[in-house]
């Protein structure tokens, strides 16, 4: 039987699709796996052996270099945060919580901010943009950031990914009509959408691979990426270089006395909200031992 590597671009009720040799397996994975405790993922690269036709069954899943547990996603490049500015107004926590998520495994966070005609994103902006992160803005009447979101794609695997509401289907759609992803109105007496997303899939455009993905929660974000307390001023990267300028070591850049970080904060050179967000994250996870905060 013929053994072949590839990616699996779509998993569907205990079905792995996976892109190898120019063409698309439907696959079902070894028992071992579920004996080992893991399963195989959207965006993992995987060893098949062909059973029958376009019938294969996935026998290794080759080493990942990142893995979101929710959606479960492997082998990011990039994560797009989409948060819309208005109807629901933007949540700079959320949107750090997810950001500093990405850096902690190694994936370039990017943000988008949807209905942009709807108010003004300059604040925004301006924020994580002095932070170091790729931020742009995007509405149904303008195209002005399409071709530059566009052309960041080629070549690499991406996942975008916001809250229910915020357009994230609609953005993909306008970005690649052909996708022609399931969208849904918001409803105004719960003020946000309906779920239109019900599995995690990449498609095959821009020169890479893009992942529409199920909308998430704070909940989600709060039970399953979290990270050690002493790891997250890491994933803030306009902190470093603060960080080794502090009066103590193992300073917790919260309150204490010399702390750069802080200085920094208060000459304005450090967004406040980022560095609220930071100790909400730090004060979430500060009494957690580490051997119950793995992930």
């Amino acid at each position: 039987m013929e053994k072949l590597t590839g990616l699996i671009t779509k998993a569907v009720s205990g079905f792995y699709y996976v892109e190898a040799a120019d063409c698309v397996y439907e696959c079902k994975a070894r028992g071992i796996f579920r004996k080992r405790g893991i399963s195989p993922s959207v965006g993992d690269m995987v060893k098949i052996t062909v059973i029958t036709g376009d019938k294969a069954q996935v026998e290794e899943i080759l080493p990942r270099k990142n893995y979101l547990i929710r959606p479960p996603l492997a082998n990011l490049d990039m994560l797009f945060i989409v948060s819309s500015v208005k109807e629901p107004s933007p949540s700079t926590l959320i949107i750090d919580k997810i950001s500093a998520v990405a850096v902690s495994k190694g994936i370039e966070p990017v943000i988008v901010f949807t209905k942009a005609d709807l108010a003004d994103t300059g604040e925004l902006l301006n924020i994580y943009r002095s932070a170091g992160i790729s931020c742009f803005e995007y509405s149904t009447k303008s195209d002005s950031d399409k071709q530059k979101i566009i052309s960041l794609l080629k070549g690499k695997i991406s996942a975008f990914t916001g809250n229910t509401g915020v357009g994230k289907s609609s953005l993909l759609n306008s970005l690649f009509p052909e996708l022609s992803i399931l969208t849904a109105e918001i409803s105004h007496k719960l003020g946000r959408g309906r779920h239109t997303t019900r599995h995690s899939e990449l498609y095959k455009v821009g020169g890479g691979y893009v992942a529409d993905t199920p909308g998430f929660s704070t909940v989600d974000i709060e039970r399953y990426e979290l990270i050690r307390k002493d790891d997250i001023a890491g994933c803030f990267p306009e902190f470093g270089e603060y960080i080794n300028n502090c009066r103590f070591t193992g300073c917790a850049h919260i309150c204490e006395k010399g702390c750069a970080v802080i200085e920094a904060v208060k000459d304005g050179r450090i967004p406040v909200s980022r560095h609220n967000s930071y100790k909400q994250m730090y004060d979430e996870v500060r009494n957690i031992p580490d051997w119950m905060n793995k992930r």
